[in-house]
């Protein structure tokens, strides 16, 4: 297995061969020019991975037609305007010997009036629930015309220098709503059956044939299983796959899923590894043509399985290549045990994004700003000093070393790690560990000068005398004002997390944002009785929009009883009491009170180091706490700036 001696192997798409079996599959970054048009960004960040190895790159979702546009800042292949800067795409990550495809897609429905500009269309005038908005119904020509955008789309591909293209059915858009029985309720030829909800995408795909001639590979993405009731079936799936190679599609790539059932298209930490793996697999049966496996694959051991069992013949690491550009070579040079892992948190990758942001990673702050952050040597090696040994202060070290500076790193706790313990300990967050481990291995590595219980004060900085001071000292809980506050059985979040104190069967949890809904989760799990109690109307408004819904369902699953708009104003020896629109109620028979009312910068080096003629840079939670994507990504550009 550690030999990977199938992913490395080469294979070929049609007539394309390809150096290895890894794949990097389409993901919107947001990082084109706001005309739809190639960026220097969008360019740094393909050649990034296709100098770190990859075998093909996919390029995200490319929009065939001004209607179709689903993203900001995403790429567009509907004029031949845009063909010189996708040539100047192709030739970035030719010189690094990988094989370009782009995928052509139009959003249908899944977009809204203020992306495009335009009221979005469908085969079915049924509203996405996501967006929100009403979709007009295509007319048959239409529909006619956007098969002949789609071959445009796919010539102006070749005369770029692509290799390939990749036409997306997949995941709720335009041509999987004609194929989904969900979303096209058409009575005329191209609704009702399966082979009339297949006439428009076979319609492309010969279009596209026509366009690129017979030589050129066609990939096709499918949703093999849409995760819904009346959606796609696998046993549609396997016939819609069955169908398209027929037709002339060189490959299959397998995934699932559509907006309404996104944890299946942008799976999180609590969605197991390999998730989609069986729905290639009861592909690959019925079709000769290479499948591509996709779907939470961050581990090259996983993969490796995958094509050892012959579940698929390629294997796509989609955000695994966002967590680690290197990933490919690490792979075939032996260093797999250096990987850099997805943590699947979904925080910089998607909603980032759905917050039209571009594109990021939580463990990766070169992720998008490839151009911003080099990685190359500073111009005067300097004498670093960091004083934290959390991911903000490990990154900096780690960042500030490769760039060749001397580091040093104390903390003042036995181990490494901050308050990444305290992440893994919820339920089903044990991914989040990899990221710690990834780091204290880099330190070790590199040979970053490490020392735990070394406490940081002025007169010691002093005595080692460094060029400059990285103080990553992270936060600390915060507690609240109300009389009662002070009992004995009145504990933080984070002592609870981190097993330091023990609670009673009753609980109630102060504060519903992520901690307090995650440490609430925790105690439910475990079998105790939780009451949350938020001042806000909802709780967790500071958690993502696919990950909360799944942690809001765990937390009703586990009987957690929530209370919001409720501001606390005491805690009595076996109650509380809290005043709600405008009333004074309270509750009782409670054994203990958690408190989790979010955190405050751990400011005291900060004050001392004020003044004292001491260069020094603070990041990370230190400044305001905040997620680790902010962290990692200040820590980054900090170890640049020095």
């Amino acid at each position: 297995m550690a030999e990977f001696k199938l992913l490395k192997s080469p294979i070929k798409i049609g007539n394309m061969e390809l150096r290895n079996r890894m794949v990097m599959p389409p993901m919107v970054t947001n990082l084109a020019h706001d005309d739809g048009s190639v960026s220097s960004k969008t360019r740094a960040y393909y050649g990034a991975r296709a100098k770190g190895g990859i075998g093909l790159i996919i390029v995200e979702a490319a929009n065939v037609h001004p209607l179709g546009k689903g993203f900001a800042n995403g790429l567009d292949i509907h004029s031949d305007r845009f063909i010189p800067g996708l040539r100047s795409l192709a030739d970035e990550v030719h010189a690094h010997g990988a094989k370009i495809s782009v995928q052509l897609y139009h959003a249908g429905r899944q977009t809204t009036s203020q992306v495009s500009g335009y009221q979005p269309v469908a085969p079915s005038p049924i509203t996405d629930p996501v967006t929100g908005e009403l979709p007009r119904e295509l007319t048959k020509e239409e529909i006619k015309g956007l098969a002949v955008d789609y071959g445009k789309a796919a010539a102006r591909a070749k005369a770029a220098g692509f290799d390939a293209v990749e036409i997306h059915f997949a995941h709720g858009y335009l041509l999987c709503q004609f194929l989904s029985p969900h979303t096209n309720k058409r009575t005329d030829e191209y609704g009702g059956s399966l082979e009339n909800r297949m006439r428009f995408p076979i319609e492309v795909i010969r279009s596209v044939r026509e366009a690129v001639g017979p030589d050129f590979p066609i990939i096709a993405r499918i949703s093999a299983d849409e995760k819904l009731p009346d959606g796609i079936t696998l046993e549609d799936g396997k016939a819609i796959a069955k169908r398209f190679e027929e037709e002339g599609v060189n490959a299959i790539h397998v995934s699932a899923g559509l907006y309404e059932t996104m944890t299946w298209i942008i799976q999180p930490y609590v969605v197991q590894r390999g998730c989609l793996v069986d729905l290639a697999e009861a592909v690959k049966r019925v079709v000769s043509v290479p499948v591509i496996a996709v779907g939470r694959i961050n581990d090259p051991e996983l993969a490796e399985c995958i094509l050892a069992e012959g579940k698929a013949d390629l294997v796509a690491f989609g955000r695994g290549l966002l967590a680690d550009e290197e990933l490919p070579n690490k792979v075939t040079e032996g260093r797999a045990g250096e990987v850099r892992k997805c943590i699947a948190c979904l925080q910089a990758c998607v909603d980032e994004l759905l917050a039209n942001q571009q594109v990021g990673c939580t463990v990766n702050a070169r992720t998008g700003r490839e151009c911003e952050f080099p990685m190359t040597k500073a111009e005067t090696p300097r004498k670093v000093l960091v004083v934290g040994g959390g991911p903000a202060g490990m990154e900096a070290a780690r960042v500030a070393t490769i760039r060749g500076h001397k580091v040093t790193l104390w903390e003042k706790a036995s181990e490494l790690g901050g308050q990444l313990p305290l992440v893994v300990a919820p339920p089903e967050k044990d991914e989040f560990g990899t990221f710690a481990d990834f780091l204290v291995k880099e330190l070790e590595r590199l040979g970053v000068e490490v020392h735990l219980n070394k406490e940081a004060t002025v007169d010691a900085i002093r005595r080692e005398n460094p060029d400059v001071v990285v103080v990553a000292t992270g936060a600390r809980p915060q507690t609240i004002e109300v009389s009662g506050v002070d009992r004995d059985h009145v504990v933080n979040a984070w002592d609870v997390l981190a097993g330091n104190v023990q609670t009673g069967k009753k609980v109630a949890v102060i504060g519903g944002g992520l901690v307090g809904c995650e440490v609430a989760d925790f105690l439910a799990e475990k079998g105790h009785e939780v009451t949350i109690i938020e001042m806000l109307p909802q709780i967790g408004t500071d958690i993502g929009p696919v990950v909360g819904p799944i942690l809001f369902a765990r937390l009703e699953k586990n009987n957690v009883k929530v209370i919001t708009g409720a501001k606390l104003t005491g805690i009595g020896e076996r109650d509380i009491s809290y005043e709600k629109d405008g009333k004074t109620e309270a509750l009782g028979e409670f054994d203990s009170v958690v408190i989790a009312v979010g955190a405050a910068p751990d400011g005291s080096l900060t004050n001392q180091l004020e003044g004292s003629g001491i260069n020094y840079y603070v990041i990370g939670d230190a400044v305001e706490p905040r997620r680790i994507t902010h962290a990692v990504l200040e820590a980054t550009r900090v170890a640049h700036e020095i």
